[in-house]
């Protein structure tokens, strides 16, 4: 599986709980400009519409070598394909208060392009401290481990 986009930010930002695989609706030229690298996840967000998942603020710049004659939104709602029990679960976790779905990256897997996404909830800011200390004290123990 070929990484094509990370969102960083979403360990940091959020507790992740249910990790879920899908599909994206695309057109053309975005595979293709995914492909070469070309998407952005920050400020990007899964959201549930009716009985349907999107992807939605996900920048995928126009291809370059692609028609500039067409009128191109390149942040707009990209459906997610799941199954209809991925779909209802989702749609049951959402409805608890504090939880929001976060992609996580896309990639290619047999050649397809997969975005992952999870179910988080949003950490407070003392909570992102105390993440900060343990991953320091760990850090220090390894060392002092490794020193030996």
């Amino acid at each position: 599986m070929t990484t094509l986009a990370t969102n960083k930010r979403a360990n940091y930002d959020y507790d992740l709980l249910d990790k879920y695989e899908a599909g994206i609706v695309l057109l053309g030229h975005e595979v293709k400009s995914i492909k070469t690298g070309h998407i952005s996840l920050k400020g990007a967000f899964v959201n549930v519409r009716g009985n349907e998942v999107y992807l939605t603020n996900a920048l995928v710049p126009l291809y370059s070598h692609a028609n500039r004659n067409t009128v191109y939104d390149p942040t707009r709602a990209r459906k997610l394909l799941l199954k209809k029990s991925e779909i209802k679960s989702i749609i049951g976790k959402k409805k608890v208060d504090g939880l929001t779905l976060v992609p996580i990256r896309v990639y290619i897997k047999n050649g397809l392009l997969k975005l992952s996404f999870a179910v988080g909830k949003g950490k407070k800011q003392h909570d992102k401290r105390h993440a900060i200390s343990k991953r320091e004290t760990d850090r220090k123990v390894l060392r002092a481990l490794k020193a030996r």
